[in-house]
């Protein structure tokens, strides 16, 4: 087992025990174990999982980074969802929203688009709505 902790930038989010972390980072997808050799790396818009008092729990993350040593994983992300809080009508207007952004792209940022489009669909399917 190993600590987890997750902070955002309105502070600790969560702090967890663990068997396994899983995450997506930008090289692919990783699990990480106790004991694993120190590692830096950047993560993605995705569902992280671990394993909590023997029951998988999902959570949907919003990039960041991930920093693991010495049995401590430290993920630093914008924010970060257990599968139980999601919205689900919020992430489908935010899809939605998202979605008419790109098909009428005059005048807006279309990386911002594209990013909250990708955060609406995590959201959705760290909830089971996709």
């Amino acid at each position: 087992m190993f600590s987890v902790k997750i902070i955002t930038p309105t502070g600790l989010y969560r702090e967890v025990e663990t068997s396994i972390l899983n995450v997506v980072t930008t090289d692919g997808a990783r699990g990480v174990l106790t004991n694993h050799v120190p590692l830096v790396t950047m993560l993605k818009i995705s569902k992280m999982s671990t394993i909590e008092n023997n029951i998988r729990e999902e959570y949907a993350i919003n990039s960041g980074m991930l920093y693991f040593k010495d049995n401590l994983a430290t993920i630093l992300t914008d924010s970060c969802e257990h599968s139980s809080e999601i919205d689900v009508n919020r992430a489908l207007a935010a899809k939605e929203r998202a979605e008419n952004r790109l098909a009428h792209p005059d005048n807006i940022d279309i990386r911002r688009a594209e990013a909250a489009l990708s955060r609406a669909i995590n959201r959705l399917n760290v909830s089971g709505r996709i």
